[in-house]
């Protein structure tokens, strides 16, 4: 697989995207934290709008993306995110940029955002083969292991050091290389066919939210990853407050410390090429979910800036790191496998709009909790909601899969 050259493309190409994701995931909020003084509810408002195009976009890019190249589509959005952190940086230099602009920007890096991962995601099932499925998805997540390592480090580092302006502007350049690795790929995708009259935009929608609310694993998959998603960003917001405020904690070691979940998720990718076909794919997202997300319950004992916090912290980050990335591996191979080719964009789209779609939503619930009750409470509470997820996971027939996966239905998809 790694001899094809058009799959190094895709692979590199992903890679500095991931990059450029994770570095202004982390450049935008803390900017706004310790520079504009935002509060609690501020922050929450932030995340919440750079998440809202999830909820909002979801499902019209999964019905487009399965009727055009994906190739095309990462290029444009690659570019897009590019001239946004671009724009923001010249808006920055001319002192426009507060809060208001940082909204902006966080609403169409986001919105792009999510135009680039149904269409990877899409992309992989064009280029390589079924069996190679696992292999690719733990080749592309451990690359974005790779940007989460570099990622929240270099954003940190780069509000600490040098100015919001410039962290804006680094944020921009692995999204040029990325459209500049992504553009080269030169395989013919295999499309499905377009009818000389194509069925409306919702048609096409609710066909694909049939399918995924028919198949039951992908039905579990969906109720699963709302649990993760809404009290992940509760638990995050109140992370973000936590670390800085009441850890007194720098940028920069704020960054290391979300780091670390990088090298676990590299781990957890390759652990993902080998677990589920030794112990079955049930067993490893059952018992990897409880512990990757169980691991937040250890995170309100921490107390001031002892020689024990950073070290626990970056050791908390790692278990989350390598579990959840696992579980992620896992549950993406199991959509592949399970879905025809001509339903791929509107599968992951649907399941990325239940299950992402409420992250807005937990943003803002982690930004008034931890307003109201305050960090340590809130992010107590959020974590034990995330044990949620692998519960609906135990409860489910996803937790009886063995060591193969079952065949894509028979089931024909009309022309697009």
């Amino acid at each position: 697989m790694w001899r094809d050259g058009d799959f190094r493309r895709l692979w590199v190409g992903q890679t500095a995207s991931q990059l450029g994701e994770h570095t202004s995931l982390v450049v935008l909020p803390l900017f706004a934290v310790l520079t504009l003084n935002a509060g609690a509810d501020q922050l929450g408002a932030l995340r919440a709008v750079g998440q809202a195009p999830i909820l909002l976009l979801s499902l019209f890019v999964g019905a487009w993306v399965d009727r055009w190249r994906t190739r095309t589509v990462m290029v444009l959005t690659d570019a897009g995110r590019a001239l946004a952190l671009g724009t923001a940086a010249v808006v920055g230099l001319l002192g426009g940029l507060g809060l208001s602009a940082l909204l902006v920007v966080a609403f169409v890096v986001g919105a792009l955002s999510v135009f680039f991962d149904v269409a990877y995601q899409a992309s992989l099932v064009r280029l390589v083969r079924r069996d190679q499925l696992v292999q690719g998805n733990s080749a592309l997540e451990g690359s974005r292991s790779a940007a989460q390592i570099g990622g929240p480090a270099l954003g940190g580092a780069l509000v600490s050091v040098l100015s919001a302006q410039i962290a804006a502007a680094s944020s921009a350049v692995p999204f040029a290389l990325s459209f500049l690795s992504i553009r080269r790929i030169g395989r013919h995708e295999s499309i499905p066919e377009r009818s000389e009259h194509p069925p409306r935009v919702w048609w096409r929608i609710r066909e694909g939210i049939r399918f995924v609310t028919g198949e039951t694993s992908l039905r579990t998959v969906c109720l699963a990853s709302a649990a993760f998603q809404f009290f992940f960003a509760a638990v995050m917001t109140a992370y973000l407050l936590f670390l800085p405020r009441d850890l007194n904690l720098s940028g920069t070691v704020v960054g290391l410390a979300l780091a670390a979940t990088g090298p676990g998720a590299l781990l957890g990718s390759l652990l993902a090429a080998r677990l589920p076909s030794r112990f079955g794919y049930g067993a490893v997202l059952v018992s990897a979910a409880a512990l990757g997300n169980g691991v937040f319950l250890l995170v309100p004992a921490l107390h001031g800036t002892s020689a024990v916090t950073v070290p626990a912290l970056l050791a908390f980050n790692f278990v989350f790191g390598t579990f959840s990335q696992l579980v992620n591996v896992t549950i993406m191979a199991v959509r592949q496998t399970v879905t025809p080719d001509g339903m791929q964009g509107r599968a992951a789209a649907t399941i990325n709009f239940v299950g992402m779609g409420l992250t807005p939503l937990g943003s803002l619930f982690g930004g008034l909790l931890a307003e109201a009750w305050g960090t340590r409470p809130s992010l107590l509470l959020t974590a034990a909601g995330m044990l949620l997820s692998p519960a609906l996971i135990a409860l489910s027939p996803l937790a009886r899969l063995g060591r193969t996966l079952p065949a894509p239905p028979e089931t024909p998809i009309p022309p697009a």
